[in-house]
């Protein structure tokens, strides 16, 4: 078996995660990502506001993995990140894409979603977040469950033949 690094490839399961409290709501596509090292990655929200809050209050929206004083930093502002994040938001959708290049091996981590208004206190956080998982490979698996055919896409420990030897990539 032979290995290339071209044509890489990004997993998602498919499950929906929905945190919301008093209007306020945040809706992954997805709650686990996985993801090959050098990839491209894209992590999927949409957000609702109580009503009366117009569209254009919303004076922030980003993405963070970390906390510093007990605040969220904003990726584009995490020099690990940098020249690597982009963010798609639209208002009129209330929907928000993260989109991480170069994905390393130490992007693995729980990344959420915050927005808040312009009115002090008007911000809310989605939690729990969605959980992106990188490796060097990857693996399907497709499962019957529950009288349902659906394909699960698990990062799992991948064995790679290298020149005759077996070399084990864990995650």
């Amino acid at each position: 078996m032979s290995s290339s690094a071209g044509g890489l490839v990004v997993f998602l399961l498919s499950v929906q995660v929905i945190q919301s409290q008093d209007g306020w709501r945040v809706k992954y596509l997805k709650t686990d990502v996985c993801a090959v090292k050098g990839s491209k990655v894209d992590i999927i929200c949409d957000y609702t506001h109580p009503p009366g809050i117009d569209p254009s209050d919303i004076k922030d929206r980003f993405w963070f993995t970390k906390e510093k004083d007990g605040e969220p930093v904003d990726l584009r502002t995490d020099s690990e990140y940098s020249g690597r994040v982009t963010y798609t938001c639209y208002s009129n959708s209330k929907s928000c894409t993260l989109t991480i290049t170069d994905v390393r091996e130490s992007d693995s981590a729980e990344y959420k979603f915050r927005f808040m208004t312009n009115k002090p206190g008007e911000k809310y956080t989605g939690s729990p977040g969605v959980t992106l998982s990188v490796t060097g490979f990857q693996y399907i698996k497709e499962m019957q469950q529950s009288g349902l055919f659906s394909t699960l896409l698990k990062c799992y420990n991948a064995f790679v033949v290298l020149k005759e030897k077996m070399i084990n990539y864990e995650l």
